[in-house]
């Protein structure tokens, strides 16, 4: 017998794989579903949400170094915490908290007390997108006439307005 490869002539051999067109719609439909997912997640808003999320802790940690220097001294705040009945969001540069005791020469809220040997904080927390050592930290600071302390992070993002009060 002869052992040579013959070709059947009356069955039609078949290739299997993909067509270039099948190959074109995945890549396509992967493109679609890859835009869909970035665009759902939107990476700027999630930054954006997580300096408010840093902006909040901050302002939470500032009151209540400020509360526990009251309750030390008798319920007597921090001298240099200005007095406003309407809030600390406005742009005023006697409400800024100052990044160092060197940064508070003209204006702004010097908290240095609270920094004095590590007793309250170890150091002033500053805004995400503070400079540091720069004058200020981003954060503002008064006191009303009743005598509640209000914090507030005037460059919120995402047209938040964040104020914190005790």
């Amino acid at each position: 017998m002869n052992n040579v490869n013959h070709l059947d002539p009356g069955h039609a051999t078949t290739q299997k794989g993909f067509t270039l067109i099948e190959i074109l719609l995945v890549i396509a439909l992967i493109a679609i579903l890859a835009t869909i997912t970035i665009v759902a997640l939107n990476p700027s808003r999630q930054m954006s949400q997580g300096k408010n999320a840093t902006r909040v802790s901050n302002l939470n940690t500032i009151l209540n170094a400020v509360g526990q220097y009251t309750l030390d001294n008798k319920g007597q705040l921090p001298d240099s915490i200005p007095t406003a009945n309407d809030g600390c969001s406005g742009v005023n540069a006697d409400f800024a908290i100052c990044q160092t005791s060197s940064t508070c020469s003209t204006s702004g809220v010097d908290l240095r007390m609270l920094t004095d040997n590590g007793k309250y904080l170890v150091s002033i927390p500053i805004d995400p997108i503070a400079i540091p050592g720069d004058d200020s930290t981003g954060y503002n600071i008064v006191k009303t006439d009743n005598g509640r302390i209000i914090v507030c992070a005037p460059d919120a993002e995402l047209d938040e307005i964040i104020t914190l009060t005790r």
